[in-house]
């Protein structure tokens, strides 16, 4: 599912997305507050907003989650002392799957935003991390449809560029990103929106990620 404008270039509510990744990534809360008031000022809702922190504990840990999601609770609040009634947007309607066919359905979502079977040594040294991955990443989370496949790497994607350390991470998910139908061009929104409004340093990381990703992608076209 797609949110993107009908002219192909993000909106401001996809916008606000990676900033807020960010700096919930960075535990830089003062800031997150100001972003979590634009985002939901852009149109995000409250359920899209707390599916995004939620998800994010999978990246930058369950304390930097709980934090944003702190956070999040304290801008809502004093929304509402202003009288901002936010619209609420809906719970995941579809029923996750469990046992074997959340494997089945991790593993079928792994390999599409990954391009192919995920293995490899790394894998092979540590299995468990992989069926943690297959299982809840992308079974238990990505099931999760109140929140759309874009919307979802447009967080991980600011959330790793504000994680330095995590460059092979952040490429791999650029490649995703545009495996889930994001552009070139909407993607380089995402640096814009990251050096104006984070930080030069993870704007960097993101332009450096993207740039590699689109050459592989020109490399390994038929």
């Amino acid at each position: 599912m797609s949110t993107t404008s009908a002219s192909g270039t993000l909106s401001n509510k996809q916008l606000a997305i990676p900033v807020i990744a960010a700096f919930m990534a960075s535990s830089d809360l003062p800031r997150l507050n100001q972003a979590l008031n634009q985002g939901l000022d852009a149109g995000l809702t409250v359920s899209e907003t707390k599916e995004i922190l939620v998800q994010l504990y999978a990246y930058a840990g369950f304390p930097r989650s709980l934090n944003a999601l702190g956070e999040l609770m304290k801008v809502l609040e004093a929304r509402k002392q202003r009288g901002i009634e936010d619209a609420q947007g809906r719970d995941p309607v579809r029923e996750i799957p469990t046992g074997d066919a959340l494997l089945e359905a991790g593993i079928a979502n792994q390999t599409r935003i990954s391009g192919g079977v995920v293995k490899g040594p790394l894998f092979e040294f540590a299995p468990v991390i992989n069926q943690y991955l297959q299982t809840h990443l992308f079974g238990d989370i990505f099931e999760r449809d109140n929140l759309d496949w874009q919307s979802r790497e447009l967080a991980t994607v600011g959330a790793l560029a504000a994680t330095p350390g995590a460059e092979p991470q952040l490429l791999a998910h650029m490649l995703a990103s545009l495996r889930v139908g994001l552009t070139a061009e909407q993607l380089r929104q995402v640096t814009h929106v990251l050096s104006e409004r984070v930080d030069k340093a993870v704007a960097d990381r993101a332009n450096e990620a993207l740039t590699q990703a689109l050459a592989s992608e020109k490399t390994t076209r038929p």
